[in-house]
């Protein structure tokens, strides 16, 4: 094997791991422990082992931890969340890489309920740690992980809105995608809803507490499903490892559409995320519209060789974290820059206009601006405009402005 292409299902619950065209997989508690009379870390199962017998000290809520730039103190020594998730990461990697003898890693895609840049950032810095080239890996969501697992199943499976409700042990949340044809290009766009009636996994050890997450399950999916046309159903978290509590939900689930149980659906629609990566021609022509991907396209009216033409900065369906380009443009009849920022419904379009405030004025065509292009999230991007001079002739000055632009 040339090298691992895996999927992983980060979590504060638990983390699971696949690789791209492998059975075996990974579940584990995302908890690390180091014990207390030696350096040694343990994750998972291993890591309350330890801490059972008095022997070690865990530490979990390990991205709760990372986003809120926490610490914890383990065996006299503080730590910060990063590093434990750098530690927490390169244990549970060693699974796959020894499992399949292959030190390699082709593409690691991490998938999350919640992606922030911070998060994103951080993880990065957890690549650089395993030392992963950066652009091998990607972070995605939840909601993009399932548009990848369904559109890699037959047709039948997505040709109409498929959902997947997510049980897990911290939170109960409801995905739904569709297709929609007919466009230049397929479009898929998919949904994420916090579904406010979520409970505590323990209710499920009793008769009564059953019954009652019984009915909760049936009145969010007569809500979520009433009136639309589903091709499939997928049903996943921890709370669907067992769905004997789920008697008259299920007949609900199950009527005109087909059901599937599918633990490891995140972290395989990451592993086919990830395998899509390496592709010359990807096997998914669609433009994915859902967390973690513009909404709205962004360009700008340039004139190159004389030919008016639209130049494309951001397109509807890139990655906001992924999409960072930089530009050099020269300035004509102008004191300011404009750009076009048209969402899926064109007549929505709108022009953003940012004077040059602060830039010296020169005759036309000498004025050479650098233009770069980033993203705060899926609805902000932030730009940047630098005075890059013009020869000899005009110097380079210190002029540059930074505006955020709400998409």
């Amino acid at each position: 094997m040339d090298g691992l292409i895996i999927g992983l299902d980060l979590c504060d619950a638990y983390t699971r791991i696949c690789c791209h065209d492998r059975e075996k997989s990974w579940c584990l508690p995302t908890v690390i422990c180091r014990k207390k009379d030696e350096d040694a870390w343990f994750v998972g199962e291993e890591a309350y082992a330890y801490t059972l017998v008095g022997e070690g000290i865990i530490v979990d809520k390990l991205i709760k931890m990372v986003r809120k730039e926490g610490t914890a103190t383990l065996g006299g020594t503080k730590y910060e969340g990063l590093d434990l998730l750098k530690m927490f990461l390169k244990k549970i990697l060693k699974l796959p890489m020894e499992e399949f003898f292959c030190e390699e890693v082709k593409q690691l895609v991490i998938t999350m309920q919640k992606v922030d840049g911070k998060l994103m950032d951080a993880i990065m810095y957890c690549a650089d740690f395993l030392e992963i080239p950066r652009d091998r890996v990607h972070i995605i969501s939840h909601t993009e992980s399932f548009v990848y697992y369904a559109l890699s199943q037959k047709k039948e499976v997505w040709s109409n809105q498929v959902g997947v409700f997510d049980l897990s042990e911290d939170a109960f949340h409801y995905h739904e995608l569709k297709v929609q044809r007919g466009l230049r290009k397929m479009m898929v766009i998919a949904e994420d809803e916090a579904l406010e009636e979520s409970f505590n996994l323990d209710i499920l050890d009793t008769v009564s507490g059953g019954k009652l997450a019984d009915k909760i399950l049936s009145s969010c999916a007569e809500r979520l499903l009433q009136k639309k046309l589903f091709s499939s159903i997928f049903l996943t978290g921890k709370g669907f490892e067992r769905h004997d509590w789920a008697t008259d939900s299920m007949k609900i689930l199950c009527s005109r559409r087909k059901v599937y149980m599918e633990p490891e659906l995140f972290a395989r629609g990451a592993a086919f995320k990830g395998m899509d990566y390496l592709q010359e021609k990807t096997p998914y022509p669609f433009t994915c519209i859902c967390q973690g991907r513009l909404r709205s396209t962004v360009s700008m009216r340039v004139l190159h060789k004389e030919r008016e033409s639209q130049l494309v900065v951001a397109a509807a369906g890139d990655s906001w974290y992924e999409a960072k380009s930089t530009v050099d443009l020269i300035v004509d009849h102008q004191d300011y820059v404009e750009f076009m920022v048209t969402p899926m419904d064109p007549k929505q379009k709108r022009l953003i206009k940012i004077p040059l405030e602060g830039f010296p004025r020169r005759q036309d065509r000498t004025l050479r601006i650098g233009i770069s292009f980033g993203f705060l999230d899926e609805k902000t991007m932030a730009v940047v405009l630098k005075d890059k001079g013009f020869g000899e002739l005009f110097p380079a000055t210190e002029a540059v402005i930074r505006q955020e632009v709400m998409l």
